[in-house]
């Protein structure tokens, strides 16, 4: 019993300290309810004195202006929206306090300056904490103003940090520090702007800005010299940046054209309902996410191979009853096919109205991956990357090693001769019009994470579709691929100079003279199939 007694005492004795810090923390906090704005960055020096992160979200409320007290007790509280709906939350145990109204509370006064001192609270707290990114955003966010005393606190903590980038990122920011500060020796200086010479940071580069006016012509000459580096490598990772957003577009243009070069090659058929393949997908992704608005993360995974299924049974009724009755009237079938796509869109209006629809994007597809501080990559756009190449290789395999796909290849190469031999061309012909109209409901769904769902979504991509198919030649699946990656990428190269509208227009002029030297393309087919 004495021994449980002297435990107990012994956990009261080592909890005493930090019960007395809490309470005194709090009891500072509560005085920001009385202080004078004059007042207050003497206050908030003594909290950061007393602190630690878990300060941090009552000075983000502070800064943000949403740090209020309670007229009648005075106590603290943090605001909160919800949707349409405000609340106010205790700011020290997170209990929201009910009806309470605007006339019952007032705000924590916060001016510009303040807001300033806040910023850097805020930073140096998180120089602390425990989680990586928290440390490195806000050595990051510290380097646009240090002072000596932050450059001491950055000095302390750079033996001891154990994170590589986030060491580095000090380093950085003692290093802008000293090539700025004119009181270090010349040699110390010219050492620190070397170093800065491999940094991408925004800060660096002002920082760098600034000491080519530096009154030290030297120090003034070697910035110059580090920030013409810098912004080569800039323009490096510019031109990486678009043709990253080029193969972005290629994949899209790929996913888009790779059914109809299937369609076109085997059957010949011009189908203008093509883009409208595309809408269903996209509006499949979207009803599919209306069923399970809680599984919004696995929503696409559900809507992949319902929209191929959507699609490829209208592209198969659509060949049944219509394509397979126009076999050598091309004109016909585009015409049919053309009235086809206006059928299924004004079918699309009357179900979900003319209004443009938003799917959701899943979380693990949101963000981007940031490579360094001017390269990043959106994560939506890198995955439907991937997602087309792995499409690509999965139609070569069934085409190449399939009985589908012999037949297929069969009938694209001779007709009468594949029938003669006991193949069901009619069934070949559905078979591969649904697997086209197929893969072009899959298109929609990547299409739906990078824009808005409406009727008119397959319009904007059916010209694009059977330009990839005609110059990189016609039922030819590796054509497709470098047809849709080049256009893709001269697209977005020539935006920047001429503009998304004249872009368009010269490529559409070069590919016209390029079928005047190459009327089959880039890689035409050979043999029998060349007939």
């Amino acid at each position: 019993m004495n021994r449980i007694l002297r435990l107990c005492l012994c956990f009261l004795v080592l909890t005493i300290p930090s019960l007395s810090l809490a309470v005194e923390t709090q009891s500072l906090l509560q005085q920001l309810t009385k202080a004078k704005l004059s007042q207050m960055p003497n206050m908030l020096e003594q909290l950061e004195a007393q602190g630690d992160e878990t300060l941090l979200p009552i000075f983000r409320a502070w800064l943000g202006g949403n740090l209020y007290y309670k007229r009648d007790d005075r106590q603290l509280l943090v605001k909160q929206k919800i949707n349409s709906s405000t609340l106010y939350v205790d700011a020290f145990n997170q209990q929201v306090q009910a009806d309470l109204t605007s006339k019952k509370v007032r705000k924590i006064k916060v001016n510009n300056k303040l807001r300033g001192l806040l910023r850097g609270t805020i930073a140096r707290l998180q120089l602390t904490s425990k989680n990586t990114e928290l440390r490195q955003a806000a050595v990051r966010e510290l380097m646009a103003d240090l002072d000596a005393e932050t450059f001491n606190t950055l000095e302390d903590l750079y033996p001891n940090e154990p994170n590589a980038s986030v060491q580095e990122m000090m380093q950085t920011a003692l290093s802008l520090y000293v090539a700025k500060d004119s009181q270090h020796s010349q040699s110390v200086r010219l050492s620190a702007i070397e170093f800065l010479a491999q940094s991408l940071e925004n800060d660096v580069r002002n920082g760098l800005i600034e000491l080519t006016q530096d009154t030290n012509a030297v120090v003034a000459s070697a910035a110059q010299k580090a920030l013409n580096k810098i912004n080569q490598s800039v323009e490096r990772y510019a031109f990486v940046d678009q043709l990253f957003f080029g193969l972005s577009l290629g994949s899209v243009l790929l996913l888009a054209s790779i059914g109809l070069a299937i369609t076109f090659g085997v059957m010949g058929v011009i189908n203008m309902a093509h883009g409208e393949m595309i809408m269903l997908g996209a509006y499949t992704t979207y009803v599919v996410q209306l069923i399970m608005p809680n599984y919004i993360d696995y929503s696409i995974w559900v809507a992949i191979p319902a929209a191929f299924l959507v699609s490829g049974l209208m592209g198969v009724v659509i060949e049944r009853l219509v394509i397979c009755r126009l076999h050598g009237r091309p004109l016909e079938t585009l015409l049919a096919t053309f009235g086809i796509s206006l059928i299924l869109q004004q079918l699309v209006r009357t179900i979900f109205s003319p209004l443009n629809r938003q799917v959701s994007t899943p979380s693990w597809m949101s963000g981007s991956w940031e490579i360094n501080p001017v390269l990043s990559l959106t994560l939506n756009r890198l995955y439907i990357l991937a997602f087309a190449l792995l499409v690509f290789i999965a139609l070569v395999l069934i085409l190449k090693k399939s009985a589908l796909g012999l037949n297929v290849r069969a009938v694209s190469q001779n007709r009468n001769m594949a029938k003669a031999m006991g193949v069901k061309t009619e069934w070949v012909d559905a078979m591969t019009f649904g697997l086209g109209s197929g893969i072009a409901g899959i298109a929609g769904v990547a299409l739906s994470q990078l824009t808005n769902v409406g009727p008119n979504l397959g319009q904007a991509y059916i010209i694009d579709s059977f330009m990839v198919v005609v110059f990189g030649g016609v039922g030819n699946l590796l054509g497709t691929l470098v047809a849709a990656f080049t256009l893709g990428i001269a697209n977005k190269f020539l935006e920047p100079t001429t503009g998304a509208v004249l872009a368009a227009i010269l490529v559409l002029v070069f590919i016209i003279l390029f079928i005047q030297k190459r009327p089959k393309g880039l890689f035409p087919q050979k043999g029998r199939a060349a007939e």
